[in-house]
């Protein structure tokens, strides 16, 4: 999972309207991603990009079905 979250990052830093990307694990076997869009043009451009293939491609075989869930930030402390 680690070297598919590597290879995702490496695929999003192409991605302009990604403003944020992140692989996270949550324990031993457990691993997410967290990403953020400045609108929703680029959340639907990402969710219909090469990590979404990606994440298809390898559902049943590095993973079982992934949830994405969408939300929305309603505040935030900006990076330095």
């Amino acid at each position: 999972m680690r070297a598919f979250l590597d290879h995702g990052l490496s695929v999003v830093e192409g991605e302009p309207k990604t403003a944020r990307w992140f692989g996270i694990q949550f324990g031993p076997s457990s691993f997410g991603i967290f990403d953020a869009f400045p609108d929703e043009d680029g959340r639907r451009a990402h969710l219909s990009g090469e990590v979404a293939k990606a994440l298809g491609e390898n559902t049943g075989v590095l993973f079982q079905e992934p949830t994405i869930e969408q939300l929305d930030v309603v505040a935030e402390k900006q990076p330095a």
